[in-house]
């Protein structure tokens, strides 16, 4: 009896243990994801336009350049159901390493691009097919990610909601270091200076894939590997058994996601363009609400696993419908302390829905398509929402010259979060290593003659 409780001892610190370096691994792994995903943003608000398509006027150069962005965003769906076949095939970890080189390497080389005037319209070309292998490579990660942490944890009750919170933490990790990087090295050298934080990443994707090697497969897949039970084909099982839950997580994404890139791409724009704000002025606004963020997401996480996940994010979806209309005439002041006022003050209304979004999404599915259904749901927002964004925002002002017409479009985005929450079910109480359907199967077993 000693013997037992000793070895049972031994294999619960074995698993906090691995929760650990799950939770670590997921919050590295995505930060350094995001980083290069920003920093692209970043350069192509600001410099881009410039630098590869100078013979355009000042506004089609910006939505030339944006476009580029975008093709980041359309490529994220494809690595959603790339990745997210293999990573409920062959596993999470395996997967997860895959994509961070992946990342790594493409970001790497768009340090090495050369300008428009060094090889005219190829230089802008070769951003576009760069950036899409960025958009990939994301479109895997997250998935992967999210499950990475959740899955380590209790599979019924425990802090999920919390866990889950920490691959979501890498976004403002990505969001202060990409910022922070162009602030530092884009002044140094005209044409070296943003090509530094690109090169970089081969650095950071080094440091990522060795914390990863050291973690091991999820008890969940592991779980679905012994019982036989992985899908031959698992998105076209998820798409057809699952789509409604797959189209829900993209609606859900809608009022966190078309605000985000907004509040931290756009806002770039609008600040230097219209407001007449230096860029440097705005760097450190931004920077100062992604450090509010690094607090926030978790809060927001750990509240989702005492209130709901749906509650919680049907009130961050309401809030964010108020602020569309709160945010734009602060920022029309001009007044620097309004404007900071409201860029930060936006990071922890946009975490209520941010910080338990991953793991309301992961638990839609059952766990041996978790990883396809919960990427695709996830990525396909990214497509309808995230990346058209900041091209739309360009688009209103440019066609109405004020600022309420985004804050319409905004609290639009908003509503229909509200709606998907309400119609996707809530399982935060649900077990998370069960197959969903076995559960649904036992009260007509029980009842049968």
């Amino acid at each position: 009896m000693a013997e037992e409780q000793r070895l049972d001892a031994t294999g619960q610190q074995q698993t906090r243990r691995q929760l650990v370096r799950a939770v670590i691994a997921s919050a590295v792994g995505t930060s350094i994801e995001w980083y290069d995903f920003f920093l692209y943003g970043f350069a192509a608000s600001t410099i881009f336009a410039e630098l590869f398509f100078p013979k355009s006027d000042p506004t089609t150069g910006l939505l030339l350049s944006l476009g580029t962005y975008f093709g980041g965003f359309a490529a994220r769906p494809i690595g959603a159901a790339i990745f997210g076949h293999y990573g409920d095939r062959i596993g999470r970890k395996a997967t997860l390493i895959i994509t961070l080189l992946s990342m790594g390497i493409a970001t790497a080389l768009v340090g090495l691009v050369p300008t428009y005037e060094q090889i005219g319209i190829w230089g802008g070309i070769l951003l576009t097919v760069l950036r899409l292998l960025q958009g990939i490579s994301v479109g895997g990660e997250w998935g992967g990610s999210v499950l990475l942490a959740t899955e380590w944890g209790q599979s019924r009750g425990g802090r999920r909601g919390f866990l889950g919170s920490w691959p979501q933490f890498g976004v403002p990790v990505g969001l202060v270091l990409g910022y922070l990087a162009l602030e530092v090295f884009q002044p140094l050298d005209p044409y070296w200076g943003w090509r530094i934080p690109f090169l970089l990443s081969i650095v950071m994707a080094g440091v990522g894939l060795y914390i990863r090697l050291g973690i091991l497969e999820t008890p969940v897949f592991t779980k679905v590997l012994q019982e036989n039970r992985v899908e031959r084909v698992p998105v076209r099982e998820v798409i057809v058994r699952n789509w409604r839950e797959i189209v829900l997580s993209a609606l859900l994404r809608t009022g966190q996601q078309a605000p985000f890139y907004i509040f931290t791409v756009f806002i770039l724009t609008y600040a230097t363009k219209t407001l007449g704000f230096q860029a440097g002025d705005i760097y450190p606004y931004v920077i100062a609400a992604g450090i509010v963020s690094l607090f926030t997401v978790p809060f927001w996480g750990y509240v989702s696993d005492i209130v709901g996940r749906r509650k919680l994010y049907i009130i961050g979806a309401a809030a964010m419908v108020v602020w569309s209309f709160v945010y734009w005439p602060l920022l029309d002041t001009r007044v620097p302390s309004l404007v900071l006022l409201a860029i930060v003050l936006a990071a922890p209304i946009h975490d209520i829905q941010y910080g338990p979004q991953a793991t309301f999404i992961a638990e839609s599915f059952t766990g041996r398509l978790r990883y396809s259904g919960a990427s695709l749901g996830y990525q396909l927002a990214s497509v309808t929402a995230g990346g058209p964004a900041p091209l739309i925002a360009v688009w209103l002002y440019a066609t109405y010259q004020s600022s309420f017409a985004i804050a319409v479009y905004m609290a639009i985005c908003a509503l229909i979060s509200v709606v998907a929450a309400f119609a996707l079910k809530d399982r935060s109480k649900q077990d998370y290593a069960v197959e969903y359907d076995d559960v649904q199967t036992e009260p007509r077993t029980e009842t049968s003659p």
